[in-house]
Order: C-alpha cells, then sequence, then structure tokens
C-alpha cells in the first residue's frame, strides 16, 4: 500500500510540474506570436533587425524550457505505460506534443537555434527588399545559411529514407516522401489531363472583369461586411495589411489576419481574405480549455490548409455563395460590376489558366505550383541544387508544369515568403490541405444535406458548428492521421479532390 501510494505521489507531482511548464511555454509562445505579428505589419522598418534579436533571446528561453532537465525529468515519469495510462486524454495529448518536440529540440544546441530565430527574422527583411527590388542576389546569402541550418536540423533529428522527411515532420507528423508522392503522383497525372481538355475546349470564361480599376478603401469595406458573416469573431481578432497574407493565433481570444490589396486584382483580397478567415475560424473554435497548453493550435499544417482551402474555394467559389454575395458586391463596385451577370462572375472567379503568382492561382494549378517547390526543396536539402541555381531552376520547372517563364524573380523564386522564415516542408501542407478538404467536403455532403442550399442563403452557423464540432475544437488532442480518420473514416485519398475538379470544370467548361 505504502508503494503504490508513494507512485501515485510521484506521478501527481509529476503532472503538477509537467503542466507548469506547459504553460510558462505557452505564455512565451503567446508574445513571440505577437511581436512576429508586429514584425510583419506594424514595426517600422529601421527597428525590426535590431528587434529580431529580442524575439530570438525571448524564443531561446521557451526553447530551454522544452529541453530542461526539469522537462526531462517529467516526461520520462509521465511517459512510463503505469503512469501514461493514467492520464487523461488531455493531458495525455499534451505530454505526447512536448515528447515529440523534446525527441527534436533536445538534438539542437541553444546557440544554434539562436542562430535560427534571428536569421528568420533578418532573412525575412532581405526577402522583402529582395522581392520589391528584383533582385535574388539580396536574399541569396541568407536563404543559403538557412539551407544549410535545415540541413543541420534534419541530420539533428534523424530520419528514415530521404533527409526531406525530418523537416515534412516538422510540419504533418507522420508525413514522408515514401507516403506524399503517389499522393502527389495521382492528382499531378489527373490535373495535368484535365488542364489539357479544358486549354483544348471552345469556351473560356470573361477576362476583362478583372482588368479594371478596383479601390482599395472599396475592398477593405467588402472584406470587413464578409467576415462576421463567415463567422469570424471581430472581437477576438483583427484585419491588417502585409506583404504576404497570414493568420496569426496569439490566444484563443485573439486570433488575426492579414490581406493583401491590389488595385488591379481585387480576387486576391477577397479569396486571400476568406483563406486567412479559415485558419482563424479553426483557432477561434478551439476548446478554450486548451488555453494555456500545446494542444491549443491547430492539429497540423495540412489540417489547417484543409480549413483554410475549405473555406476559400468549396465555400468561397461556389455558385451559391456567390449567388448570395454578389449583390454586395456589386453595391461595393457598381462601375466594375453591375453589368457583369452572375453567371459570368462565377465562371470569371474559377478560371483556369496557368499563372505566375502561386497565391493567386486557380485551384486547379495550385497544386501545381506546390509540387514545383516541393520537387526543389527535396533537391536543395538532399544537396542536388543549390541556392544559387534557383532562379534558372525555378524557371525551368514553371516551363516544364506550366508552359510558362516568369519575367523576373519577384514573379518567381521570389514570390513566397516561406523559406525567409525556415519553412522548408511546409509547402506540401497547401497540396495536403486540398486533399483533405475535399475528402471532408465528402463527409460533410453526407451529414449536411442542405450544404449548398444553406449557403445560397447565406446560413452559414450550421456548417461552421459541425467544423467545429468535428474538427476545430480539439486542437491538437488528435494527430492529423486520427483527426483525418475520425472526421472521414479512412486514410488521405487524393480520390475525393480529383473528383471535386473533374465535376466542377467539366460543368464550367462544358467538357
Amino acid at each position: 500500500m505504502t508503494v503504490k501510494s508513494n507512485l501515485k505521489m510521484e506521478l501527481s507531482e509529476a503532472v503538477s510540474k509537467f503542466k507548469q511548464l506547459d504553460e510558462t511555454i505557452s505564455h512565451y509562445t503567446n508574445v513571440i506570436g505577437l511581436a512576429n505579428w508586429d514584425q510583419r505589419t506594424k514595426a517600422p522598418k529601421k527597428g525590426r533587425a535590431l528587434f529580431a534579436k529580442s524575439i530570438g533571446a525571448l524564443s531561446t528561453e521557451a526553447f530551454k524550457l522544452s529541453i530542461s532537465q526539469e522537462m526531462r525529468e517529467v516526461l520520462e515519469t509521465l511517459t512510463q505505460p503505469e503512469n501514461f495510462e493514467q492520464l487523461d486524454q488531455v493531458t495525455q495529448a499534451c505530454v505526447r506534443e512536448r515528447k515529440a518536440t523534446f525527441e527534436k529540440s533536445k538534438t539542437i544546441p541553444s546557440e544554434t537555434y539562436q542562430e535560427y530565430v534571428v536569421l528568420m527574422s533578418t532573412a525575412n527583411n532581405s526577402w522583402e527588399d529582395a522581392r520589391k527590388e528584383n533582385d535574388f542576389s539580396l536574399f541569396a546569402p541568407y536563404l543559403e545559411k538557412m539551407v544549410e541550418l535545415k540541413k543541420k536540423f534534419a541530420e539533428f533529428y534523424g530520419y528514415e529514407g530521404h533527409p526531406y522527411n525530418a523537416l515534412l515532420d516538422e510540419f504533418e507528423p507522420g508525413l514522408t516522401v515514401e507516403k506524399l508522392d503517389p499522393l502527389f503522383k495521382n492528382l499531378r497525372e489527373s490535373s495535368i489531363n484535365l488542364l489539357k481538355r479544358i486549354q483544348e475546349s471552345n469556351y473560356s470564361p470573361r477576362k476583362d472583369i478583372f482588368k479594371l480599376t478596383y479601390d482599395i478603401p472599396s475592398q477593405k469595406a467588402f472584406n470587413k461586411f464578409i467576415l462576421p458573416k463567415l463567422g469570424y469573431d471581430l472581437d477576438a481578432g483583427r484585419l491588417d495589411e502585409t506583404t504576404h497574407p497570414f493568420a496569426l493565433a496569439i490566444n484563443t481570444g485573439d486570433v488575426r489576419i492579414t490581406t493583401r490589396y491590389l488595385e488591379d486584382n481585387v480576387r486576391s483580397a477577397i479569396f486571400g481574405t476568406i483563406h486567412e478567415t479559415g485558419h482563424a475560424l479553426y483557432e477561434q473554435g478551439v476548446n478554450p480549455d486548451y488555453e494555456g497548453t500545446v494542444i491549443r493550435r491547430g492539429t497540423s499544417f495540412g489540417i489547417h490548409e484543409s480549413q483554410s482551402r475549405f473555406l476559400e474555394n468549396m465555400v468561397g467559389r461556389s455558385k451559391e455563395f456567390w449567388t448570395h454575395f454578389y449583390g454586395d458586391l456589386q453595391d461595393h463596385f457598381p462601375t466594375q460590376l453591375s453589368n457583369v451577370p452572375l453567371d459570368d462572375f462565377y465562371r470569371a472567379i474559377n478560371l483556369v489558366e496557368p499563372s505566375y503568382i502561386r497565391v493567386e492561382a486557380d485551384e486547379l494549378t495550385y497544386n501545381l505550383h506546390i509540387m514545383l517547390r516541393y520537387e526543389i526543396e527535396k533537391s536543395l536539402i538532399s544537396g542536388e541544387i543549390e541556392v544559387k541555381d534557383l532562379p534558372s531552376v525555378w524557371n525551368s520547372k514553371m516551363e516544364e508544369y506550366f508552359g510558362i517563364t516568369p519575367p523576373t524573380n519577384t514573379l518567381g523564386v521570389l514570390q513566397d515568403v516561406h523559406w525567409s522564415q525556415g519553412g522548408f516542408g511546409y509547402f506540401p501542407s497547401y497540396s495536403l490541405g486540398n486533399l483533405y478538404s475535399a475528402q471532408i467536403l465528402n463527409t460533410i455532403l453526407k451529414e449536411i444535406p442542405d450544404f449548398y442550399a444553406l449557403i445560397e442563403k447565406g446560413e452559414f452557423l450550421k456548417i461552421r458548428l459541425w467544423l467545429k464540432e468535428n474538427i476545430h475544437q480539439f486542437g491538437k488532442l488528435y494527430t492529423p492521421d486520427e483527426l483525418i480518420k475520425k472526421v472521414t473514416g479512412e486514410e488521405p485519398n487524393s480520390a475525393y479532390l480529383v473528383d471535386y475538379l473533374e465535376n466542377k470544370y467539366r460543368q464550367i467548361y462544358g467538357i
């Protein structure tokens, strides 16, 4: 009896210490997130590099806590099978996540990690300058350092098969090149086939609609109008501007989104904002009881992208969505749209056309943009190509995949922010999110048969509650594999996305 009682005391003490550590790291993460948001939206340019050191110092402290001796000791106690099975489901999930981070992070020297964090901030500034000046050489030295650090991280983490697997696992736990390649192969082949048939068809949606000037104040007004209707809580978030749109959760009561406004491309802000709203609804929908824990955020980047792409494409680019909202858009832009029929507008926003910019690509060719980046990243990490070769490699792959060559590096290799932030392994999450979103749509249509009828009436509450109940509320309680199986009943399957794209574009293009 005495031994059993002491064991329970030891377990109770370990749980208490673990929760304190988990909460402290979570608080640090919240403040670091706020600082990063400020760096990318509001901070004056001259102060960014200096403040990067402050972010690096605080991030390093959180990093040190995550691999501290105290964390090691509590994890050793809590992961013993006889102890782990006594923990509640939430604590088990928190231990699982902190254990995974510990096992990776403990291999990274703290000085290397601090170097990495500081590099992320300075590299982001150099990327912005290079993009603005169309000068890859301004960014190349920082990117070279970033690639070398990510190669080191892959070695630190350890991996089986391709070294890129170590980096994929950071964003989508359990994902490997060996799993991803077959999914992409099926999607690539079907996408290229469908694109060919579309290009050979006799029909082409109108392009003149979006060659007009759409004043930015009216774009901002429409975004502010549509956000709360989609369910985004503006009392628990805000909309700002940035070079590359993103969403960032400071905590469950403060989930911020950003967008980019272009006078000559009204679609960019509309669909970019809807996309980031999908991310934000996920974070606003997480169980608030998880605040202060590692499971307070979405379970993976792929699942997160499924929510943003679901709202942007399955909902936001549907005929039913614009049947409801097109009149409001016309009110904001009467000169440009008053004489444009709804059907013309719907087909125009779903135009399929190879383009230079990923974030402005149509649903069909978007995945080809991701595959291009995926192939480049694998080759960089394996050492098959070098940073100095990226502009020419990028352009040759654009020609191979799309039949077009970017006229500038700003429209080519410099267009994405991810590499400046160390996001190697992130890009596949976008296409994986598309796969997940189509798979989720297949399920939701069975459980909410009037899905599109609700959208046409502008009634999103039932749909949002379904997503919250089945996905959002859980945060990281489940792994991505567990969650997608729980929601859809099967493993990731590209067939649903293939069918969705085929059905949609056959109808639009009459093929």
